[in-house]
């Protein structure tokens, strides 16, 4: 049995645009949409009059009815063949997500929400869900459309092996082309993506175009011939991680992640890369936790640095 697609939902535009490519995601993968509310303490957008913990309080009931009644039409408009589960609960937004990634095949958030869901991926948050969680977590920002490739961020750690599968069986249910980039690090170039970057770094250009050949050799081979439908096209580049990956989103549908990578992508959830991707990605950002490690593991370490 296919596992739900999971939605985080607080009423807000963006959740409904979540709700509205999570649907999206239900329908092709032929799985139920899970609505997800959650009330916690601090959240400044219910009403007064009952108290936070108390979903049947004064004002809550018809504030949660009409939050998950808009969800659902959203829902049904996208994909009316879809069946619709409401889960509300008691608890912190990351908290109740994190729970509900170990039972789905996919949780959806908007990039900005109300009251404890404003701050999902601001932050040392935008790095819990995806260390945390048991699934993919697809961020909806940007363009929402469906045309143009299945966008897959390729580098040589175990992280990406996984964001490699789901990129593969994404593009093959959205019908779409997966175009795989290697950013060729040039230099400190990764690291340095400001004033202070360093005039010139001189660099074998042959050498790292040969390198990052290697790279998506390596890791496409596996997945490409089990999904010989999906056209692939591979795009070695040599520049700036977070300025590459952010331009090349602006033609895709959805742009592919690992949750834990080296080189050019090496703390790529809990760094400067990260937060560049998920506050300025042009598309929806799917981001993969590398399922061998623990959670503990993906926070810690170097990944707080660039």
């Amino acid at each position: 049995m296919t596992k739900p697609v999971v939605v985080g939902v607080d009423g807000s535009a963006s959740s409904l645009d979540a709700v509205g490519a999570a649907s999206h995601e239900a329908a092709i993968r032929g799985a139920e949409l899970r609505l997800v509310h959650a009330f916690g303490r601090s959240s400044s957008h219910l009403p007064t009059g009952g108290p936070p913990w108390n979903p049947a309080g004064s004002g809550v009931r018809e504030l949660l009815d009409g939050t998950l009644a808009a969800a659902e039409r959203r829902a049904q408009a996208v994909a009316p063949q879809v069946g619709i589960s409401r889960d509300v609960t008691v608890g912190e937004p990351l908290v109740v997500l994190e729970i509900a990634s170990r039972t789905a095949s996919l949780v959806v958030v908007g990039s900005r929400g109300l009251g404890a869901f404003s701050s999902l991926l601001l932050g040392s948050t935008s790095g819990h869900l995806a260390a945390h969680g048991r699934c993919p977590v697809l961020v909806v920002r940007g363009r929402q459309n469906r045309s143009g490739p299945v966008l897959l961020a390729v580098d040589d750690s175990p992280a990406s092996e996984e964001a490699v599968r789901f990129a593969f069986t994404e593009a093959s249910l959205r019908g779409a082309d997966l175009a795989a980039l290697h950013v060729c690090r040039t230099g400190s170039a990764d690291v340095y993506d400001g004033p202070a970057d360093p005039p010139f770094v001189t660099y074998d250009e042959t050498h790292l175009r040969e390198h990052a050949e290697r790279v998506l050799d390596a890791a496409l081979a596996g997945p490409r011939a089990s999904h010989p439908d999906v056209p692939v096209v591979r795009k070695p580049v040599a520049g700036r991680v977070r300025h590459t990956l952010i331009d090349a989103s602006a033609d895709a549908q959805l742009l592919v992640v690992g949750a834990r990578g080296r080189g050019g992508f090496r703390g790529l959830l809990l760094g400067s890369v990260s937060q560049a991707v998920l506050h300025h990605a042009q598309c929806p950002v799917a981001v993969v936790r590398h399922g061998g490690e623990s959670p503990a593991a993906a926070e810690g370490g170097e990944g707080d640095h660039p």
